[in-house]
């Protein structure tokens, strides 16, 4: 069973909301379509459900062509970051309320709703109102009566976003857990590149409407293909500053130089664009091959156990993530430390030239 996307795209008004995009979801997967609001992540999903018909292309299921087929004519359900439940029904018949409209018989439907119950933890709160549950019990009684359709295909768009921080750490476990249970094609949409870390499965990077790269989350944070990728795949966005291969040895210019070995050894001497996370930048040197850096600081946000740095470096501005509470003076200057075994190296293009050995070392690892 896979869903199959071949060269569909959307257009609207003559404005381009998905651009031609080949995407193929197999059965029992965790798929995440990761991207800032407004990257495509919503349209994309209702060209795989059929509420919204492609400008272009073909979506297969199964390998038949669905393309023009009605939404309620497919297998799929689809919950949404404002969870809907019936405030009148109890949690038992609003689980159930689908089999009811397909016209099941009854011994099937208590079966299937107790048993989708049972699965979402839901079994003693079934004869409850919505109102009277958590929101995490509410959002868990709207996933309930998708899954319980036994739909092919679930489509969960930003399910959590409206939860508090305990409720959608609570839900971002469960749902894995779901989700192997049930064997369906899951698509989950996210913000929040934390959040696809959580989840697993497979990531497809969504910028402006493009799907720049899909395959293994994992595979696809470590490696991201090029500087869009990156900055979408980090959070905060992936810093970057400009920097010279000459030789056995890299220049980032401000007199900060590191040896190129490693992945950056197989790499033409010339131009680059060197690419590093918040978190790998430091205010202190923890490691004898890091490079400083000399800032000016903008501003810093202490967000109980780090800290949030907003630096200037030459024109560059960063952001820096440092472990504990560093109240520092607006202005003042201040030096930071980069291994560069976390630095990324990218052509001019954009295109990936070299990955940070530590990810490549654990790719490595992994495989």
């Amino acid at each position: 069973m896979a869903l199959e996307l071949q060269g569909i795209s959307r257009v609207v008004g003559g404005k381009v909301h998905i651009h031609p995009t080949d995407l193929t979801l197999q059965k029992g997967t965790m798929n995440v379509l990761l991207g800032p609001t407004l990257s495509g992540k919503t349209s994309l999903m209702r060209l795989m459900a059929g509420l919204d018909a492609p400008t272009q292309g073909t979506i297969r299921w199964n390998g038949a062509d669905v393309t023009g087929q009605r939404v309620q004519d497919r297998g799929v359900a689809m919950v949404y970051q404002q969870f809907i439940n019936y405030p009148g029904l109890s949690v038992y018949e609003n689980i159930a309320s689908p089999l009811r409209v397909a016209g099941r018989p009854a011994s099937e439907i208590d079966a299937k709703v107790r048993e989708t119950a049972e699965l979402m933890r839901l079994t003693p709160m079934l004869g409850r109102k919505p109102l009277e549950l958590s929101g995490g019990q509410q959002q868990r009684c709207a996933l309930a009566r998708a899954l319980v359709k036994g739909a092919g295909l679930v489509l969960l768009d930003e399910p959590l976003a409206n939860l508090d921080y305990k409720l959608r750490e609570e839900l971002r476990v469960e749902i894995p857990r779901i989700f192997e249970a049930s064997g369906a094609i899951f698509v989950y949409a996210t913000t929040e590149p934390e959040e696809a870390l959580l989840l697993g499965g497979n990531t497809a990077t969504l910028w402006e409407g493009r799907v720049t790269q899909f395959g293994p989350t994992p595979a696809v944070y470590r490696q991201p293909n090029d500087m869009v990728t990156a900055r979408v795949f980090s959070d905060p966005p992936m810093n970057f500053v400009s920097c010279f291969k000459d030789g056995h040895r890299i220049n980032f210019g401000d007199r900060a130089n590191a040896p190129a070995d490693g992945p950056f050894a197989s790499v033409p001497d010339g131009r680059y664009v060197a690419g590093f996370r918040a978190n790998h930048l430091e205010l202190n040197r923890h490691s004898g091959s890091a490079v400083e850096f000399r800032c000016k600081l903008g501003v810093t946000e202490i967000t109980g156990s780090e800290t949030f740095i907003h630096i200037n470096h030459g024109g560059d501005r960063w952001v820096g993530l440092v472990h504990g509470v560093h109240d520092l003076a607006p202005g003042s200057e201040v030096g930071v430390w980069l291994d560069p075994s976390h630095v990324y190296l990218f052509h001019a293009d954009g295109r990936l030239a070299a990955p940070a050995s530590y990810a490549a070392a654990e790719l490595k690892g992994a495989a």
